[in-house]
């Protein structure tokens, strides 16, 4: 039986889904389907050709260069002790509200997955720091274990951002302003995560019991701790903006400072140094990997035809585009209950942003809600990853507890996407300031 091309691209599709539901890595499984895609529509020359030429080209520009080094800079900022610094900062001011250390745990998952960049990361060093201080002073679990699920997901939205930076880099748009427009989304976000926690408490006061008012000396004291870590996002970000450094530049300043970081605070010996380049390595490694990986599926897709195909498809439907959108966005929640949010852009980019420039949604605008999307996949119960993660980290926390807790983060999240969507000035208006 023949197959057109773009019969064979979904048959690709369904064997790539189920090789990922065997837990076949994602970059393996897309460099497979990718070459045997391509064999049997272009022969074997042509093939033979892209997966000679294809993995070289894909890792090789410059700008990519920027990766390690923000992956770099989280590293040496969590084996600083960072986290803790900035928990402790947040905490002596909204520690004696109730609610007030769940409202701090947010504040701080912020201010470190703007310098760590990872959900994942995020989710399991702020468990370990903030854990075990919520249930001493008698946190309900639900509500403890939730507020850390859900503030790792800031990770990837307050800049520096890596997802972000492969997002740009895939696109061909701008990294400053992807950095710019997904500012006034994060502290959104942020602001209202701790709505949620203040609403939850208010209702029931045991969820979250007040802690003591700290004195001016100890907040003073907190702030003199964690003034490093301002002065290094200020630096970094800050510098992209003002013109001082490229965004690969800015990131080579920003690994060096958190080196420089857990130098002063003694916390980088040999075998630490050697254990952070490690990490660091292995996390671009698979980035890399996945990438090669994509790079050869999305030669086979182009030849399918079914990007364009889609298009067309779409368009004569007549559908209306925030319709379109809006499936979307329900379609990456759920994909995010399976993957992680790197893996779903680039298995989903190559069909979606040409549907979102046809229907003529702004491509800057788009990225920050796709991340903003996959990241509410990650906290969506029951096959959250990052519920994963705090259950991991907390063995005697089940399921159910933290999936009842992290309803309220989930509303607020549809609150904010819904903002997004009908205010896209909220994404659009800093990179018109800040970006010539």
């Amino acid at each position: 039986m023949d197959f057109s091309p773009q019969s064979t691209g979904l048959v690709a599709f369904v064997v790539l889904f189920v090789l990922i539901a065997v837990r076949v890595p994602i970059a393996v499984a897309m460099g497979v389907v990718g070459a045997i895609g391509s064999l049997i529509l272009n022969g074997e020359n042509s093939t033979g050709f892209i997966i000679g030429t294809v993995p070289f080209e894909s890792v090789f520009p410059y700008s990519l260069s920027v990766v390690p080094l923000f992956i770099m800079m989280g590293v040496f900022a969590a084996r600083a002790g960072l986290s803790r610094s900035l928990y402790d900062a947040v905490n002596v001011f909204m520690g004696h509200l109730k609610g007030g250390l769940a409202m701090a745990t947010i504040g701080a998952c912020a201010a470190f997955g703007a310098i760590c960049g990872s959900s994942l990361a995020t989710a399991a060093t702020m468990c370990r720091v903030a854990m075990p201080e919520m249930r001493r002073r008698n946190y309900d679990d639900g509500l403890a274990s939730a507020t850390i699920a859900a503030g790792g997901t800031l990770g990837v939205l307050i800049p520096p951002s890596v997802i972000m930076v492969i997002y740009a880099l895939l696109t061909s748009q701008s990294i400053g302003k992807l950095f710019a427009a997904a500012l006034i989304p994060g502290i959104l976000a942020t602001a209202l995560y701790i709505g949620a926690v203040w609403v939850q408490t208010r209702r029931n006061p045991l969820l979250g019991p007040a802690d003591r008012k700290t004195s001016w000396g100890e907040r003073f004291q907190a702030v003199i701790n964690v003034w490093p870590v301002g002065l290094l996002f200020s630096v970094v970000i800050g510098g992209i903006y003002a013109g001082w450094f490229s965004p690969t530049e800015a990131a080579a300043v920003g690994a060096a400072g958190a080196f420089l970081l857990a130098v002063f605070r003694r916390e980088l010996s040999v075998r630490t140094f050697v254990s952070c380049l490690e990490e660091t390595a292995n996390t671009t490694g698979m980035i890399f990997l996945i990438l090669v990986g994509t790079a050869v599926f999305n030669y086979f897709v182009e030849s399918t035809g079914l990007p364009q195909a889609l298009v067309q498809y779409v368009g004569d439907l007549g559908w209306n585009a925030y319709l379109i959108l809006v499936l979307l966005i329900v379609f990456y929640i759920v994909l995010g209950c399976f993957m992680d949010a790197l893996s779903m852009i680039l298995l989903t980019l190559p069909f979606v942003f040409p549907l979102i420039t046809a229907l003529g949604f702004d491509p800057i605008w788009f990225g920050v809600i796709m991340v903003s999307v996959v990241e509410v996949g990650l906290i969506t119960p029951p096959v959250g990853m990052n519920l994963f993660v705090i259950m991991a980290s907390t063995p005697d926390l089940d399921l159910q507890t933290i999936s009842r807790g992290v309803v309220a983060f989930l509303l607020a999240d549809v609150v904010r996407l819904v903002l997004l969507i009908c205010i896209p000035a909220l994404s659009l208006w800093l990179p018109s300031v800040l970006v010539n």
